[in-house]
């Protein structure tokens, strides 16, 4: 279990440092899409798997919608990019994020705003601790 939370902690890492490169060379303002492709691309470079657009399933009762939803990027099956490009993040940007880790049942995910004046305005990790509740609760 540690190994892997240091395995994402790396994906993690290296997902911030080319948003940041990417982010010091095109600079604010441009299409969400286009971050989208760069940043898959940029990731890809450095050896990892990244799926861009993957449908996230939903499951309530008996449904099952198989694209309920997209995530933006998705790296090494364990972490989610969600990227936007706007003035400022809003409340809902987060939540959406969050909904995405508990419906994937993934730990960490990243949310992006490439829209930010300086990227580390923009950058904001949203931890799922569904699990951790569900254990405490059950000891």
């Amino acid at each position: 279990m540690r190994e892997q939370s240091e395995y994402i902690e790396k994906l993690a890492s290296i997902v911030i440092d080319r948003a940041f490169h990417l982010h010091r060379e095109l600079g604010p303002g441009l299409l969400e899409s286009v971050y989208e492709a760069v940043l898959a691309h940029e990731l890809g470079a450095k050896g990892l798997m990244v799926q861009r657009q993957k449908p996230v399933p939903i499951h309530y009762q008996d449904i099952q919608l198989d694209e309920g939803f997209r995530l933006d990027l998705l790296v090494e099956d364990r972490l989610i990019v969600e990227l936007k490009s706007v003035e400022e993040l809003h409340p809902v940007h987060p939540k959406q994020l969050l909904t995405y880790l508990r419906l994937m049942d993934l730990p960490l995910g990243l949310l992006i705003n490439f829209g930010a004046p300086l990227l580390k305005q923009g950058v904001k990790r949203v931890v799922n601790r569904h699990e951790e509740r569900v254990g405490t609760l059950s000891r």
